[in-house]
């Protein structure tokens, strides 16, 4: 049930995009005015100030992100970004969290990623859910818990991933309309998008998709499969058409670094209607994992600065999972800020981290949380005082194999059971590689953090 302080902050919202939507960029900076009498925590407040900044420089890209937002998103997304976002999950729910976690001692996450079913309508080289049971999936009653509990936490940030999370949309349809306060989003190939589904989530507002890509035409089909491409280009069409939230999900290897990369790929997606991006780089997750997809050191500092270029000019959100953790004080995994509940309903700190102590089936959302390797993450977090370092199994695999062995973890794959050791082998030497990289980078941004805060 939504407290008193929601309910007054919904209808002060619903207030204030009525009057800001008459004329919106001019109607802006009175609504950041209004909002200020709602924040508490510091931090909010240094990022309203950065909002403040944008919308007094109407040249910037962020200031045009903006505009595509008014112009591109349907009403009922507009209105649910705003207030399912960043006010029922950002203003309201992130104190919240803070209170539980520091009551329990352990951590309590903004967002909860979550799998409906193992199943998929693709089989995609090196992809780590394929590493599950395909028959797997958790029903609606359990996924409706999960959320219920996770909004007694304060969490109103829930991510679907799979398997293809949309070979169940009908249920994430009917999740999406019964928790309103809430903001969904789906990791996806959109091979299962139509036209009747995408006009759904135009009007529900508070569900947006990921779409997986990989690059152009030749990228994607070579991991997906041939014609998936044009599928996930039909399918951006129509959700661009009913207003739909949505963004591209690109997983970076050896072989495409370069193109999604680039300016022209970003362009390109922007121009089909995506507000947002996420880049995650290949993990070689399973024994049969193909170790070649590794990205080189070299690709990875390119990735670095490419992405911290295009955020100066191009009007789009993107994120790096990875060598963004400069920006999040390290890893976010092991519910810090996110965790993972695979499709046979195993409680993960990460989607990529597949060992466990316990299983929603027979716990509470909370008593997982406090389970032994989550509060291992807990404890060893950061994992590495250089957060360009941030993973423990990418950039710090001793780490991982510690956290797993010292909370007598089990493997979740059905398939292949695949021990901490030899997972952690297979990075090794790309952490080494990715050490000294990453060393240089992490002096360079504390000499500038230093040149910043100087009198």
């Amino acid at each position: 049930m939504a407290s008193i302080k929601q309910v007054i902050g919904t209808k002060a919202m619903d207030q204030a995009i009525n009057y800001i939507e008459k004329d919106p960029m001019e109607n802006l900076s009175k609504l950041l005015d209004w909002s200020e009498k709602f924040i508490a925590r510091d931090n909010h407040k240094e990022i309203l100030q950065k909002f403040r900044e944008v919308v007094d420089d109407t040249n910037s890209n962020w200031y045009k992100l903006i505009e595509r937002y008014f112009d591109e998103l349907s009403p009922a997304t507009r209105r649910n970004f705003l207030v399912n976002f960043m006010v029922n999950s950002g203003m309201l729910g992130i104190p919240l969290q803070y209170e539980i976690a520091e009551k329990y001692n352990c951590n309590v996450p903004w967002a909860i990623l979550i799998d409906p079913t193992s199943g998929c309508n693709l089989k995609c080289t090196g992809c780590w859910a394929s590493e599950y049971d395909k028959t797997d999936s958790l029903s609606y009653d359990l996924l409706n818990r999960v959320i219920e509990e996770g909004k007694e936490l304060g969490i109103y940030m829930y991510l679907y991933s799979g398997g293809e999370p949309l070979v169940r949309k009908d249920d994430l349809v009917k999740l999406a309309e019964k928790h309103k306060d809430c903001f969904f989003l789906s990791f996806t190939n959109a091979t299962l998008v139509d036209e009747k589904f995408a006009k759904k989530l135009g009007e529900l507002g508070n569900f947006g998709l990921a779409i997986s890509i990989e690059g152009f035409e030749e990228e994607t089909d070579m991991r997906r499969g041939k014609g998936t491409y044009k599928k996930i280009i039909e399918a951006m069409d129509l959700l661009k058409k009913e207003g739909v939230a949505f963004g591209f999900s690109t997983c970076y290897h050896k072989y495409n670094t370069e193109s999604i990369g680039s300016e022209e790929y970003i362009d390109f997606l922007i121009d089909k209607g995506c507000m947002f991006g996420w880049y995650f780089t290949y993990m070689p997750i399973g024994k049969d994992a193909v170790t070649d997809l590794l990205v080189t050191a070299e690709q990875r500092e390119y990735m670095y600065h490419q992405i911290r270029e295009l955020r100066t000019k191009k009007p789009i959100f993107i994120l790096d999972f990875w060598n963004d953790g400069e920006y999040v004080d390290g890893c976010i995994a092991g519910g810090r800020r996110y965790l993972h509940i695979n499709a046979n309903g195993d409680v993960e700190p990460c989607a990529f981290i597949h060992y466990s102590n316990v299983n929603i089936k027979d716990t509470s959302l909370l008593e997982a949380l406090q389970s032994p390797l989550f509060m291992e993450y807990k404890n060893h977090q950061p994992f590495n005082q250089n957060h360009l370092r941030p993973c423990p199994l990418l950039d710090n695999p001793e780490m991982l194999r510690g956290l797993v062995n010292s909370s007598k973890a089990y493997s979740t794959q059905p398939i292949d059971k695949e021990d901490v050791k030899d997972l952690t082998q297979k990075t090794e030497d790309v952490a080494k590689a990715w050490a000294i990289t990453a060393e240089e980078l992490w002096n360079k941004h504390l000499d500038e953090k230093e040149e910043l805060i100087k009198p």
